[in-house]
């Protein structure tokens, strides 16, 4: 595919619309929906069998949700993914990782949006106060045993496709280690 041109339909402090009209293959030409977003960082922070997540009201879905920290930084900036790794789980957890280990990246819905993750191991952590932005006011965080985690999931309860797909990089991750 090949893009004949392009224009913005919206955009506020977190992400474009934008429209393309795009030249096909065959010849044929069409339009195209993108949603501009800038990448993200989700962390797992783990400690010996249990790990931390947040809860916050996800309003496209009317509900709250567990899920792992993450987040992109503030006005759509470009930031060092293990920069942002740190902000994100200090912001949303008050943890600070004495080790922080990429696990792989994450396209989030590659047939629509642009937005990129890098998924981050936390370890040897230190409790501290957490600094939530004012949409984040109403997050809680809470451990839990990591067999809790998997039955969430089983049962429905974690439906966030970044954080089940992060978990899935940490066990390869697990499972290459000698």
């Amino acid at each position: 595919m090949e893009t004949l041109g392009s224009r913005e339909v919206y955009a506020n402090q977190w992400m474009v619309v934008r429209e393309d009209a795009i030249g096909r293959a065959d010849g044929t030409t069409g339009i195209y929906g993108v949603v501009d977003k800038p990448d993200f960082a989700l962390v797992i922070p783990m400690e010996g069998e249990r790990v931390r997540l947040v809860e916050q009201f996800r309003y496209p879905l009317g509900l709250r949700r567990w899920e792992f920290p993450q987040g992109t930084a503030p006005e759509r900036a470009d930031e060092d993914p293990m920069t942002l790794a740190e902000r994100e789980l200090r912001e949303e957890t008050g943890l600070r990782a004495g080790k922080l280990v990429q696990l792989g990246v994450l396209d989030v819905a590659p047939g629509m949006s642009s937005q990129r993750g890098r998924v981050f191991l936390a370890t040897q952590l230190t409790e501290g106060f957490h600094e939530r932005e004012h949409e984040e006011q109403d997050m809680r965080s809470a451990w839990f045993p990591r067999a809790e985690f998997e039955a969430m999931v089983a049962r429905g309860e974690i439906t966030d496709a970044q954080s089940i797909a992060a978990y899935t990089l940490l066990l390869l991750h697990e499972n290459a280690q000698p």
